[in-house]
């Protein structure tokens, strides 16, 4: 192996400071590559991450001076809180972008920790870069296209910006710290800050242009969660039935998708614990629920199922083409 790259790894991934070369003598051929290969890993990882960023810093851009600026329609969260400081004063929305997000920052820093703030600071620095020297054509005049589709284009920065592991609007990170502080949930701390802005907007500006804000929000919203959580939506299913060898069987075979089984024991009322049991996991697209509850039938019609809403997968066979018969 090239000397440089073993330095280099046995500095970042082996986490080996010492700058002499020799040094490498204390490692194996294998555990230089095994390191070798994470720090591929590693490089491209922050390769990925920096094309969702640079994407959303341009979205996000171009949601604000296409749509939203020349009509002083405003956002949710800390974006709405820069936009709407931006109608009422002198003061340029780049500048506000970033002091308006410093606080929010230091707090990531110190609940999330220093990558994220680091990653975060530097998109948020990007997109009022973009915001001060891009120009960007102004796209329609109708309010409500402006609402729907700033917001469309906002919500997608931001979603990608999260993909990338970074935020450019740090409101998320305040509800975090508040729930953690109240006891509360994050969505409602969100939803006191939003009625907070948007009732500034109603008041500083004027009741329609808030009404319209609020479509942007909703537009922006339902954007980033598209973008979050992917196209397809995933039901995770826990089969437990006396025929648990032939419902896992039906689950490779004819549906296509992997199982995973946990032993466990069945009880009922005051009998407590009768029996061993076997308990089959499976995480389905939507799309595929009504076929599975349809070969359950075939199987065992008493069958105990439960079923819950799943982000996102990773990994396994979900992702992968089912079976055809």
């Amino acid at each position: 192996m090239n000397p440089l790259w073993t330095q280099i790894i046995l500095q970042t991934t082996l986490k080996d400071k010492k700058k002499n070369l020799d040094d490498k003598n204390r490692y194996s051929n294998y555990k230089l590559a095994k390191g070798m290969r994470e720090f591929k890993i590693v490089v491209l990882r922050l390769l990925q991450d920096f094309v969702l960023i640079t994407l959303g810093i341009f979205s996000a851009a171009f949601g604000f001076k296409g749509f939203l600026l020349t009509n002083h329609f405003i956002d949710g969260g800390a974006t709405g809180i820069s936009l709407l400081i931006s109608a009422l004063t002198s003061i340029p929305l780049y500048i506000l972008l970033i002091g308006v997000n410093i606080p929010f920052v230091i707090l990531g820093y110190n609940i999330i920790g220093k990558a994220f703030a680091i990653k975060t600071m530097l998109a948020i620095s990007g997109l009022a870069l973009v915001v001060a020297t891009v120009t960007f054509p102004d796209i329609t005049k109708d309010n409500l296209l402006v609402a729907v589709f700033g917001g469309f284009f906002l919500g997608a920065g931001i979603g990608l910006s999260v993909r990338g592991g970074a935020v450019i609007d740090g409101t998320e990170v305040l509800a975090i710290f508040l729930s953690r502080k109240f006891g509360t949930t994050i969505g409602d701390i969100i939803i006191i800050i939003n009625v907070i802005i948007f009732s500034a907007a109603a008041y500083f500006l004027s009741v329609e242009i808030a009404l319209y804000s609020m479509i942007t929000y909703l537009s922006a919203s339902k954007t980033l969660d598209f973008i979050i959580e992917g196209i397809e939506e995933y039901t995770g299913v826990t089969i437990i039935s006396a025929h648990s060898q032939r419902v896992k069987q039906m689950i490779i075979d004819t549906l296509g998708r992997g199982v995973t089984v946990y032993n466990g024991k069945s009880g009922f009322g005051n009998e407590g614990e009768k029996k061993d049991i076997e308990i089959v996991y499976t995480v389905l697209t939507r799309l595929e629920v009504n076929r599975l509850n349809t070969e359950l039938e075939k199987i065992d019609r008493s069958a105990f199922v439960v079923m819950s809403s799943i982000r996102d997968t990773k990994g396994g066979m979900i992702k992968k083409r089912p079976l055809k018969h």
